[in-house]
């Protein structure tokens, strides 16, 4: 089943008070971005978050779930209707992420 853009307008406006919250569309779920770097996604109508130690810390009795067959797991995020929650995870887990691969140039 594909995320509704709905649900992704819903989130992203719980997130409105971030800067640079961005998304990719990809095969109908949407992958998302804070200040450049993969936080986690929607998929399904869930938003799941990669598992980072500030992450485990503020929702330990999250459930791990596979955002798709093949892919490591990511938290469920049940609070998505506090805003000041999901501001607070989103800061918190920034620095725990990985930065950015750079995009490879095309070969000259």
């Amino acid at each position: 089943m594909a995320s509704s853009k709905e649900y992704l307008e819903f989130i992203l406006e719980q997130l409105s008070e971030l800067d640079e919250i961005t998304y990719r569309a990809m095969m109908g779920e949407y992958i998302i971005y804070y200040r450049g770097k993969i936080i986690g996604g929607i998929y399904d109508d869930r938003l799941l978050v990669k598992p980072t130690k500030s992450a485990v810390r503020l929702m330990p009795d999250s459930a791990r779930e596979l955002p798709y067959n093949g892919a490591k797991e990511m938290l469920l995020v049940e609070e998505v209707d506090n805003k000041d929650f999901l501001t607070g995870l989103f800061n918190a887990m920034y620095e725990e992420l990985p930065k950015p691969k750079p995009k490879k140039r095309p070969a000259k």
